[in-house]
């Protein structure tokens, strides 16, 4: 067994796919258009969904929000450097929502970024795990 994806439904399709491809370097894996129940499944990620998790972006035709709740927490992206990241982010017109830093209480460093539809993403410095 494997965890294949996560799903998040999105108000403007083309703005969210430009965030996860352009804004955070995932590539669009595939599409796929229902007419008749009206939505668009995108899913985007890093790598081959034969062999990585990925996010599916769910775009319901005929709605253009969500209500995110308060039971949602965020996704977690593991960076090389967060801190470049973040600066690349920012450039590309992203919102850095928590600065790069060590985590509360603990020494992992990371930062907060949102989407277009408010989804909450952690950026993780990796960790070099020789150290351990």
């Amino acid at each position: 067994m494997r965890l294949l994806h996560t799903m998040l439904r999105v108000a403007d399709l083309d703005k969210s796919i430009a965030f996860y491809t352009q804004v955070l370097g995932m590539k669009e894996l595939r599409r796929a258009d229902n007419q008749e129940y009206r939505y668009t499944l995108a899913f985007v990620g890093y790598g081959d969904e034969k062999d990585n998790t990925v996010l599916e972006l769910t775009y319901n035709w005929d709605t253009n929000n969500y209500d995110l709740g308060n039971a949602y927490g965020h996704i977690a992206i593991e960076f090389d450097d967060i801190y470049k990241a973040c600066a690349d982010i920012k450039a590309a017109g992203g919102n850095v929502s928590r600065e790069p830093g060590p985590v509360k209480g603990g020494t992992t460093e990371i930062a907060f970024v949102k989407d277009p539809d408010g989804y909450a993403i952690e950026l993780i410095q990796t960790k070099d795990n020789t150290t351990l």
